[in-house]
């Protein structure tokens, strides 16, 4: 039995509609649904912004297990890798897995940009305000240094 945190996103077509069928996908291993932020986006910043929001999954999956589940998730939902952190349908992001470290290319966990976006600790914290991100420390700490002005509450759940 592992537990993960995921971070889910989407910025084209019907946003939230795609980070609920990301909700359903993992409906069976579900323990804690974040509430919905529009965020700015991160990286590339011509494009429309995110819907962004956290999942805390525990099941039967090791860490490849759920990357394996996010990536039929982003296929289903038509999400196409133009480029490095473009536009998308949807985004399922392993951030980190209790107890696992992986340096494969294919999977860096914890996630290696986590500790720096606002757009995964702040959702994270509202399920989780204890939180601790694995080589980096309190996801409350690390929030406390970021610009959070890009993420903004949302109006609509996911459930």
């Amino acid at each position: 039995m592992t537990r993960a945190v995921l971070s889910i996103g989407s910025n084209m077509g019907d946003r939230l509609g795609y980070l609920r069928q990301a909700v359903a996908g993992f409906a069976d291993d579900l323990v804690a649904v974040s509430p919905v932020y529009e965020t700015a986006p991160w990286g590339v910043t011509d494009q429309d912004d995110f819907l962004n929001a956290v999942l805390i999954v525990s099941g039967e999956p090791d860490e490849w297990g759920w990357l394996r589940r996010g990536q039929e998730l982003e296929r289903a939902a038509g999400r196409v890798r133009e480029r490095r952190w473009g536009p998308r349908t949807l985004d399922v992001d392993v951030v980190t897995v209790d107890g696992v470290r992986s340096d494969h290319p294919d999977l860096l966990l914890p996630h290696p940009g986590a500790h720096e976006r606002a757009t995964v600790l702040i959702p994270w914290l509202d399920v989780d305000p204890d939180a601790v991100l694995p080589g980096h420390g309190r996801t409350a700490d690390l929030l406390s240094t970021l610009d959070t002005t890009g993420v903004r509450p949302y109006p609509h759940s996911l459930l």
